[in-house]
This record gives structure tokens, sequence and C-alpha cells, in this order.
């Protein structure tokens, strides 16, 4: 996901320390001691608990609430895990597990409490502290739940248990009701609701990609266990109900390798899966091989994904290499191999998934990044065993493993070899910088910058326009290698990559690569604004994700973001990002005194609600064409944003019974076959199968075009029956367009009338004063699509109009004001969230699957924004 840069910001102020008087201590006493009592400490450094105020934090609230109810199905005692995002970015989590408890627990101090209030207003407050309750879970230090309370303005629990419902009310922690009994219910379980604080934190809309890639994994985790993720926010295209994910996979961690292997080339057909319990550790292990040359390993510990590893992923990782090592020398398959495989080696194309379970593990931190409990050498044992005793029993598999697995170890070998002799040539080392690399006088790396820029023309304008002091150029001739499909000793042979890598300073390959070696703060990849561009940014970023991986996941890389257009009149120029901010600023200066009458009654548009009707237009016409890519026909594609068949009931009906709808775009088309003279047009049909009518007309070429619910069910045709319902009252034609007297168009917004654009008022540029248009004869136009090309021709007028193809365009002042300039340019930050899912798409575009890219290319062909043909 690439997001627009901020500027980075601070949480809380230190208070001072020194006195007035400058003296060290000055006025510290006893009273500058403050007792942090409960949540307090989680509101003033929220941070500590749950990692940040900003995304990340946002998202680990929900996966406290939802670690709890999988602790309840890890227990036993659940099945079925609700999540929803409701439309105004709060969360509800509803299980159907035991119910948090309602009795009241005696405190220490004498006080009395309901539990379910201890476990929500009280750090370290749970039911995992002992082994009793729950054998197995991913709550450990009581302050999950709490903390999500503490955090949350609105947060509201209901729990069926006992025959009854329970409900009670907090917010920032602090209860705003007693626990009341609500009623009788047959159901049990809990559901807590909640919305994070706006004062706390930085982002508080939640991503349902981010939401669902955790989801997933847990249902991938516990068999059997069903979560439901429901996004309320947005509209599915084919049911028309809101967004909605199901995760079940009876599979298990099998499953989930399959998942991770969509569209790659696999080595055997079924996962290799490991089960066992030894020393109170319930281990589950799943791996396959794949033809591949990166590794992919997901290790978790009480369904918690630790992402730094620990020493579950140590000790497979060492009786993976051990296992293989001691098969291939049982096999005879080592005799042309002069030393034993290395871990390395092994795990060339692995993908594989661990799962432990254990009582009481230890992480550290509160975000569970690491597993530190002792169990390596049970996981050695247990793979030692299994893997051992499949390699044995399988041959060929085995042998395919192993032989991949030498292949690695040659190419490593002849790796070695050419870093060596690009060493004493001096290509890798630190000490020999390229040639073309226009390097920075600055040496504090967090203050510089790399620019790897398409093209020696357009590096060379970038070398001219850059500030010296911070910003380093790297030009790069052609397309770079997909490594992709590359060996890494090929891909050490590439001159281009070559260059990045010694540019960068930090090494390749795991044994040298070092991240704190960096040169370079930020690595901004500068590509041209067409298909060539994003073809070279995307191998670019194919790059940095197979081998320099932690340079994403730390924010070092960036996307320049040039602008598209430059509109001039005299001495005034103004850049523009892309073209919906061209339509807007176009639009903008061309209804400044004009005014569009419509209909037969000649209602007015004018102002502020002219620009805003042309913005919308321009969404309507935007998804007009791409339905009507689909029935080559306008007329026919404008009668049904009129009709709105939205709904599947438009569709459904008996085999006697022709729905209503139909009937009436049927009597619609018939009339329309007069005027275009359609080869043919059929009567509606009834599709025994899925139970709904369907009608079809030949277009002017003969060619059958269908109008059925697969259509209206489309993305892009909700998209342009929404839009067009926003402006129906308006595309009444014949449109006609004149021009106010001078000064009579004060009836628009003051705000969009003084004549600022996009960028003119941050950049302290006056818009040039527009010719008086008064005298202008009144233009009549028939269609929405005439009347859109109309206003825009008038926004450009008096205007020389400049599209950028490629940065080779500009010159070098033009570069460095657009796209260089810290305080003025726009980067897009490349940052790795669903890795699983970025996994698939670089297998799909990049990979050897032609059949997957194919099919990609088809479900996307109709909302392709460059296309060079």
């Amino acid at each position: 996901m690439a997001t627009k840069e901020i500027s980075p910001t601070t949480n809380a102020v230190l208070p001072e320390i020194a006195g007035s008087n400058g003296k060290s201590g000055g006025g510290y006493t006893s009273e500058n001691i403050k007792v942090l009592e409960g949540l307090e400490a989680v509101r003033l450094r929220p941070a500590m608990y749950i990692g940040s105020t900003g995304e990340m934090g946002l998202h680990h609230l929900v996966y406290e609430v939802v670690d709890n109810s999988v602790d309840e199905a890890l227990a036993g005692y659940a099945k079925r895990i609700e999540v929803v995002i409701e439309s105004d970015n709060s969360i509800t989590v509803t299980d159907d597990g035991r119910g948090i408890p309602v009795d009241e627990k005696l405190l220490d101090n004498g006080e009395r409490m309901p539990a379910v209030q201890v476990v929500l207003t009280k750090l370290h407050a749970g039911g995992k502290f002992d082994s009793s309750t729950y054998k197995v879970s991913g709550g450990l230090h009581g302050v999950g739940v709490s903390c999500v309370n503490a955090l949350s303005e609105v947060f509201d629990v209901e729990i069926w248990r006992d025959g009854h419902t329970w409900e009670q009310d907090y917010s920032r922690g602090i209860p705003v009701s007693k626990l009341r009994q609500a009623g009788t219910s047959k159901k049990r379980g809990t559901k807590v609701h909640f919305l994070p604080d706006k004062s706390i934190f930085t982002v508080t809309e939640y991503n349902y990609d981010t939401l669902a890639q955790r989801l997933r994994e847990l249902a991938f985790l516990n068999k059997g266990l069903e979560i439901t993720l429901t996004d309320e926010r947005t509209t599915d295209a084919k049911t028309g109900e809101a967004k909605r994910a199901d995760f079940k996979y009876a599979g298990g961690i099998a499953e989930f390798i399959r998942h991770l292997n969509k569209g790659k080339q696999v080595l055997h057909d079924k996962p290799i899966v490991m089960e066992g319990l030894r020393d109170g550790v319930d281990m589950e292990i799943a791996l396959q091989y794949n033809d591949s040359y990166s590794e992919a390993v997901f290790c978790f510990a009480n369904n918690i994904n630790t992402v730094d590893g620990g020493t579950h992923l140590s000790g497979f990782r060492t009786a993976l290499t051990r296992t293989v090592n001691a098969a291939g020398q049982q096999m005879g398959l080592f005799k042309d191999v002069k030393e034993n495989l290395s871990g390395d080696d092994v795990r060339e194309g692995l993908v594989a998934v661990i799962s432990v379970k254990l009582s009481q593990p230890q992480f550290e931190g509160q975000t569970k990044g690491k597993l530190n409990s002792d169990i390596a050498g049970t996981v050695q044992a247990l793979v030692n065993e299994k893997l051992g005793m499949f390699l044995e029993q399988n041959p060929p598999v085995a042998k395919r493993i192993i032989n991949k697995a030498i292949e690695a170890a040659r190419a490593r070998e002849a790796a070695r070899k050419a870093r060596d002799l690009t060493r004493r040539k001096g290509a890798l080392d630190g000490g020999g910088l390229p040639g073309k690399l226009a390097d920075c006088s600055e040496r504090q790396p967090d203050r510089c910058e790399l620019y790897l820029v398409e093209g020696e023309s357009a590096g060379g304008t970038a070398k001219q326009g850059r500030d010296r002091k911070f910003q380093a150029i790297l030009p790069l001739k052609g397309k770079i290698l997909n490594v992709e499909k590359a060996r890494y000793d090929k891909m050490l042979g590439h001159e281009e990559i070559r260059a990045m890598i010694t540019a960068l300073g930090t090494g390749i390959g795991k044994e040298d690569f070092d991240p704190a070696k960096l040169r370079y703060g930020k690595i901004i990849l500068m590509t041209d604004a067409d298909v060539d561009g994003s073809h070279i940014r995307t191998l670019l970023l194919t790059f940095f994700f197979r081998h320099m991986n932690e340079l994403i996941r730390r924010g070092n890389v960036y996307i320049a973001q040039p602008p598209l257009y430059k509109i001039k009149k005299g001495r005034f120029e103004q850049y523009i990002k892309d073209d919906r901010d061209f339509v807007k600023v176009m639009v903008k200066r061309a209804s400044e005194g004009m005014v569009i009458r419509y209909g037969e009654g000649a209602s007015r548009l004018e102002g502020a609600a002219l620009t805003k009707f042309m913005g919308s237009l321009n969404d309507y016409l935007g998804f007009f064409d791409k339905v009507n890519k689909r029935l080559r026909n306008e007329e026919v594609t404008a009668l049904l944003a009129r009709l709105e068949l939205a709904r599947r009931v438009d569709f459904e009906g008996g085999a006697d019974a022709v729905p209503s709808k139909l009937t009436e775009l049927y009597a619609e088309l018939e009339k329309i076959q007069k005027k275009y003279q359609f080869k043919a047009l059929a009567r509606p049909v009834y599709d025994e199968e899925h139970q709904t009518w369907s009608l079809s007309f030949a277009d002017a070429q003969g060619a059958p075009r269908k109008i059925d619910w697969t259509l209206a069910s489309s993305p892009e045709y909700r998209q342009m029956t929404a839009k067009y319902a926003l402006i129906r009252e308006a595309l009444q034609p014949p449109f006609l367009i004149e021009y106010a007297a001078k000064g009579a168009a004060a009836t628009a917004d003051p705000e969009e009338s003084e004549g600022e654009t996009i960028g003119e008022a941050e950049a302290g540029r006056p818009a040039p004063k527009r010719s008086g248009r008064a005298s202008h004869e009144p233009v009549e136009k028939q269609t929405p699509q005439e009347l859109f090309e109309y206003v825009i021709e008038q926004g450009r007028r008096e205007y020389q109009v400049q599209r950028y193809k490629g940065l080779g365009e500009m010159t070098s002042s033009q570069l460095w004001e657009t796209t260089m300039d810290p305080e003025r340019r726009t980067l897009l930050s490349v940052k790795l969230e669903d890795i699983a899912e970025t996994e698939t798409i670089f297998t799909t575009l990049m990979g050897e699957d032609v059949e997957s890219r194919r099919k990609f290319i088809e479900d996307n062909a109709l909302d392709v924004k460059n296309l060079d043909i």
C-alpha cells in the first residue's frame, strides 16, 4: 500500500526539569512525582501497550478483542466470530463463547465489583494467569481488552450467559452505567462494540484488507473456526449488500500453504504436514516447495504472528537443514557437491507455516513479536522425526526437493565468485561507487535521498535540478532485470542492479545485507507517468520486495509524483497532478460567469452548484464509458442508467412472469431499434439454473450483447447508476450554455468565485484575470458528453496546456519545483501490510504463471488507466 508522506508528529511533551533560574533540579520535589492509577497510564502512554497511535495501533485494538474470542475457541467453547466495521469506523466483535463472567468479585481493597468490570477496567486482570481456565491462549498479561476500553471514546459490552442478557457502557475506560440485566436469551457469548478515541489516534479509519489478512490467518490456524468480516462502509458489487468475507478452513494450515502458493509452480502437489504434542507444546507445521528462488516462512505462537521469529523458527530451520542433508547423503545425491547444503540452499523456494500452542509462553513485549520460550529442541525433534520419515517414504518428492537445494548451492557458489570478482573490481564494496551516481555532500544517512531515475536523459535533468547537499541521483538505463524470474547469480551480473546495490551500501544476500549501512534515508523511485514508467517502477519494487524487503518495512522506499499537466498564460504557470485535478481546475475556470440552462423548463446551474455538478458529471461519464465497453451502444447504456436495474429482484420471477422492469426495458429497446436498426433484438429469456431473466440484442456489427443480473451487479454499473442518481434532475437536454452579464454571477459561492484554483493559494500566485464573455452567443448541446467536453474546452481557452509524458520533457527547474523540492512535492510511501497478498500479486504480475496473469488482466481490463497500443 502507498500513502502520502506526512511530517513526523510527537504524542507527548516532557515536562521541564530545570527551574526557572536555570539551575538543575529547581522546583523538583516530591510534589512532582506522579503515580498513575489504573488505565490512566494507558491513555498517557498508549504506544507502550499497543505499539503506536497510528494505523498499526488502531488495528491492534481489533486484534486484542478478537484474540479473546479466539482463546474461547481454543478452549473449545466458541465456533464462530463476527467482526463488523461500522459506518462510523467503530468496531463490533461478537462470539458464541461462554460470555465474560458477570458475578461479583471481591477485590483486595474490600470493594465488590462485577467480574466483567474488573476485566475491562483493571490492568493485569483476566482468566489466563493459570492453566485451569485456558490451557492455551494468546492473552497473557491481562491488559489487552482493558487497553481497548481505555483508548475508546465509546465502549459497550453485551453478554449472553446463563439464560440472561447483560449490558454495560464505558467511555475512555470509565463506566458510564452499571452492569444491567437487559432480558432473557438462549444465546451465549459476548459482543463488544468500541469507537477508538480520536484524541488519541492519529488515524481513525480502518483498512478492510489489513483486518482481512489477520482474520484469514486466524481461520487458517484454527481448523473449523468460522470468522466473518463485514464492512458496512462499502457495498458489495454483486449482492448490493455490505462488503463481507467468510473465513473457514477445514484443512487448517495446509490450506494456508496452498493459498500462499497460488499461481506458483510447486515441486509436489500436497503440502507436507507435521503435527505432534510434545512436552506440553502442540505443534503444527506445513511446508511446500515451489520453483521460485525466494523463501516465505510464517510462524505463529498461540495464534499470534511472531513477525520477529523466535525459538520455534530457529528450531524448525535447524531441523530442516539437518534432515534434508541427511536424506541427501542417504540417497547418494551429493556426489558432485563438495560440502553440505547450507540453510539458505535448503530454504530456496520454501513456503512454510509454523504454528505452536503452549501454556504460559514468553514473548518480547506486549506486542509479542518474538517467542522466547525455550522450545527450539522440541520443534527440532518433531521435524527431524516427521520430515525424515516423509522423505524416506516419498523418494521422488525428496529427490526433487534435494536437487533444487543442490542447484541453489551451485548458484550460491557462482554468486559468491561473481561477488568476489565484482568486489575486486570495486563494484560492491563501499570504496567504489558507480560512476554514473551523482552523490550528495551530506553524510548523515537519515538526511540523504537517493533518486532512482528512469533514463539517462531524465537523470541528467535531475542532476541539474537537485539540491546537491542532500539529494543523490542514480540514472537507470532501460528496464532492469525481472528478479522474480532470475537466479541470484544472474541478478548480480546485471549492471543496473549492481549499481543500485553499490549506491545503497547495504550489501545483498542474507549473509551480507545490513540495513544499518544504508547510505540514504529515502530511496525515491522517479519514473515517467506512462506505461513504460509503470513497468520500470514495478520491476524496481519487485527487486526491493524480494531482496531488500527490510527497507520497505522500515519505510525507506518512496515513489515520486511528477505532475501530469502544466497550464500557462503569459507569466502565470500552474502544475496539475493528475486528470481528476485537471478537470477540477478547468471546470472552475470555465464556470466563472457561466450559466447552464437544462430541460424544457430551462432550470439554471451556476457558480458553486455548477462546479459541483460538473465534478459529478465527470465521475458519471467515467463509469458510463466502462459500461458502454460491454454494450457498445451509448443509447442503450444511457437507458440502463435511467432505469436503474440495480436489484436482483428486477431480474427475478417465475418462468412465466417477466419482471416489470425488464418488460419496460424491452419496450424502450424496441423504440431504439427502429432508430439505430439493431441487427436483432431478442425477447426476455428465463434462465432455469439461476432463476433470473435476461434479454439480448445484436450491436451494429452483429455481435451479441446481453443485459442480465451479471451486468447489473458489476461494480461499474452500480457506480454509474449511483452517480446518475446524484445528477438525474440536471441531465435533461437540451443544455443551453450562456454567460451572465459582468458582475451578475454574484450568486455564486464567494470562495468558488475568487479565481483561485488548486495549488494557487498555497503557491502565493494570484489567478490571472479572465476576459469578459458576456457578449458570447448562447451555445446548445444535446448530450451530457457534449456538454462536458464544451465546458472543459472553455476552461482551456486562452491557456497553453502541456501534458507531460516523461520526466525528460521538464526543465531542471521545473523538475525541482514540482517533484524534488521537499517543500512542495508529494511522495508516496511504500508500505508492506498484507505479505500474503503481496506475494500473490508479485507472483501473478511478474512470475512464470501466464494463465493467472491472463485471468488478472481479464478481471481488471475495464479499470485500466494507461493503455499504449
